[in-house]
């Protein structure tokens, strides 16, 4: 490895630090949790270690699948080893089922089953609070041509194609979740990572929420629910 650098960037769930290698960085994942645009705080215990682990899991099963991710190697709890990439300001959402910002901003009704999966764009900027955008938006401001918004979407449902059977063989539905994708040797690769944080996940027996919403919504047992989707992901 060679030892860890200068920190080059601290995020709202990860650190981001130099290695002795340019193109690698390692990121440090944090308990910190935040919502509604960082608007609520506050910690998550282990919520480091779980979605360390997890997003680990994960990208081994997309890379087996033949999806590029930046993901090298996880080094300890907490710590991954990855590409250093150069990330595009779109994240993208992909949508199995009605729930969260989807249902308020059209009024349709949460649970609902969306066939096939629905993907939107939504332009990564805090101080706008990450507005949703379309592919014209995202022209107009040159943030992405149309090509690379085209493999963004093709990537998101290959990407869905995969995660949803996964998780539903462990009892648990991929509602939605959120993917950011990076430029490495000008190649889109998969990028951040895939955790309780980034997607909402549904106890398929009890209908329970296994995710972040449990910290947004106040609905408590949120370390518990943390450690089952690192016990099924993982076990």
């Amino acid at each position: 490895m060679g030892g860890i650098g200068e920190m080059l960037y601290e995020g709202k769930a990860k650190k981001i630090f130099a290695t002795a290698r340019p193109d690698q960085v390692m990121q440090y994942f944090k308990d910190d949790a935040t919502a509604f645009n960082a608007q609520k705080r506050g910690t998550i215990v282990e919520k480091g270690i779980v979605n360390n682990k997890v997003s680990e899991r994960l990208f081994k099963l997309l890379e087996a699948e033949g999806i590029p991710t930046h993901f090298i190697e996880r080094l300890s709890d907490r710590e991954m080893l990855t590409k250093k990439v150069t990330i595009v300001p779109v994240e993208v959402v992909v949508r199995n089922v009605v729930a969260g910002s989807l249902a308020k901003r059209l009024g349709l009704r949460e649970g609902d089953r969306i066939e096939p999966a629905i993907i939107e764009f939504y332009y990564k900027n805090d101080a706008l609070g990450d507005p949703l955008v379309n592919d014209d938006h995202l022209r107009l401001m040159k943030v992405a041509t149309p090509a690379v918004l085209r493999e963004l979407r093709e990537l998101g449902h290959s990407i869905n194609t995969v995660l949803k059977p996964f998780f539903a063989e462990r009892k648990m539905q991929l509602v939605d979740f959120k993917l950011e994708f990076g430029v490495f040797h000008n190649k889109l690769v998969l990028a951040d990572e895939i955790s309780p944080d980034t997607c909402r996940l549904w106890d398929m027996s009890t209908g329970e929420s296994m995710d972040k919403d449990r910290f947004r919504k106040d609905m408590g047992k949120i370390e518990e629910a943390y450690q089952e989707v690192l016990r099924r992901v993982c076990g």
